[in-house]
């Protein structure tokens, strides 16, 4: 089965693209989600974080502290470090084993941190998803109710836009309107059936 990375700088539109993509049927592992479930409370990688940063990164309900843990990693390299050392080797091994769950012709893993994590060798193919800078700003500060300095740091922390294009099989110019997005997604579906094949 072809594997299709997804990617994209944040608030690309990586969501909107997977739901148009997921209108085919087509299988959607995403990297964010596996995140998710990694760290419920009591699981290996939940007690790890815990060990590694306190516990005053569990909130009383029993959960982690997400917007702290964020924070923590966004102005201190060293928890960045730390924590993706505990997460991206989990994370790619159920990227991997869920991939092969699937039957489909292709699928799709939503791969956020792509380059980061070094992960390109788990898909086949790159597909980025891009933003003008601008518009990036504009949609992340109207997302997260972000100030344009809180929403400029989180996009210089990923890796830059011209890293991503770089590596990129197809993009989608995410600078239009949702129906020319919709005629971009439909596609690239014919062109990755017929690459399947």
């Amino acid at each position: 089965m072809l594997k299709i990375g997804l990617t994209g700088g944040i608030a690309s539109g990586k969501s909107a693209v997977c739901q148009l993509f997921s209108q085919y049927d087509i299988p959607i592992i995403d990297a964010d989600i596996i995140a998710r479930q990694l760290v419920e409370p009591g699981l290996p990688a939940f007690k790890e974080i815990v060990l590694t940063f306190g516990s005053n990164i569990v909130q009383q309900d029993g959960y982690l502290n997400r917007s702290l843990l964020r924070q923590l990693i966004f102005t201190d390299s060293a928890a960045k470090k730390q924590l993706e050392t505990i997460l991206h080797p989990k994370i790619r091994q159920q990227l991997s084993s869920q991939s092969q769950q699937y039957s489909s012709q292709y699928c799709i893993l939503v791969i956020p941190l792509l380059i980061e994590a070094d992960m390109q060798d788990l898909v086949d193919r790159i597909l980025v998803i891009d933003l003008s800078p601008e518009q990036q700003l504009q949609r992340l500060c109207q997302r997260d109710q972000l100030s344009p300095d809180d929403a400029q740091m989180i996009i210089n922390n990923q890796c830059a836009r011209h890293q991503r294009l770089s590596i990129a099989d197809d993009i989608i110019d995410n600078n239009n309107t949702p129906e020319i997005l919709a005629q971009s997604v439909t596609k690239l579906h014919q062109k990755y059936l017929n690459l399947a094949e």
